[in-house]
């Protein structure tokens, strides 16, 4: 059957050269932390990791916005772990076969898998119609036509970024993507009235359901006031 998906490919840049430098331990040291931080980024926004690709992903989503973000917030996790990480990415969405329900197979997955070879260590490579699916707090850094391998047509590339802000920044308590009034998706309130912004819904949800302590120990030397 056929279905509307999206697609990202993503892979380690430079990984096979880290294993001949640094060894296999240090190599799959990398790799654990790698797949940990994938795992909690797909989980929390809702995208599922097809399957895993030695040093990369595959990765599906039935709506393209919570894909494209999961990409972006990537390479923010990616320069926050202590880990020489560098993701690249490709995306892309059509309409494909459904095939023995559990793999895709059609046009979109080859040019998302292309991208990903293409597209530098730290970078996300879209195809053309995920631009439109950009979070307020994301922008187009560039914009090209470039020859694929394997494909008669080029293509026409976006190559995406966290946007330029303006103003007072306050990084998404959940997922550190730094956000102002005018691009975050969701504002709240902490227990001292100051505002928590929030790229999605997902990470305000999952910040209101993290664990608090119990009432009687908030305000102590020992656990300072949720949000404080």
């Amino acid at each position: 059957m056929r279905v509307f998906r999206s697609f990202a490919f993503i892979d380690l840049s430079g990984f096979t050269a880290l294993t001949e430098v640094e060894g296999d331990e240090r190599a799959v040291s990398i790799l654990s932390t790698f797949r940990s931080m994938v795992r909690d980024i797909c989980s929390r926004r809702g995208v599922r990791i097809a399957k895993w690709l030695g040093d990369g992903a595959m990765l599906v989503s039935v709506e393209t916005p919570p894909l494209v973000a999961a990409t972006l917030e990537m390479q923010v996790a990616a320069r926050r772990t202590n880990q020489p990480i560098a993701v690249r990415c490709g995306l892309t969405a059509d309409a494909v076969i459904l095939h023995e329900g559990d793999d895709y197979i059609g046009h979109a997955v080859n040019v998302a898998a292309r991208l990903c070879e293409l597209a530098p260590g730290g970078e996300v490579w879209a195809g053309a119609n995920i631009v439109e699916h950009l979070p307020r707090w994301g922008t187009v850094l560039s914009e090209d036509e470039i020859t694929v391998r394997g494909l008669e047509q080029t293509l026409w590339v976006s190559r995406l970024g966290l946007a330029t802000l303006e103003g007072t920044v306050f990084p998404d308590p959940v997922c550190g993507i730094p956000l102002t009034l005018a691009v975050a998706d969701n504002v709240a309130r902490d227990a001292l009235r100051n505002p928590v912004l929030f790229c999605s819904d997902s990470c305000r949800d999952t910040w209101e359901h993290r664990p608090k302590p119990r009432p009687d120990g908030q305000g102590s030397l020992r656990i300072p006031l949720i949000g404080s």
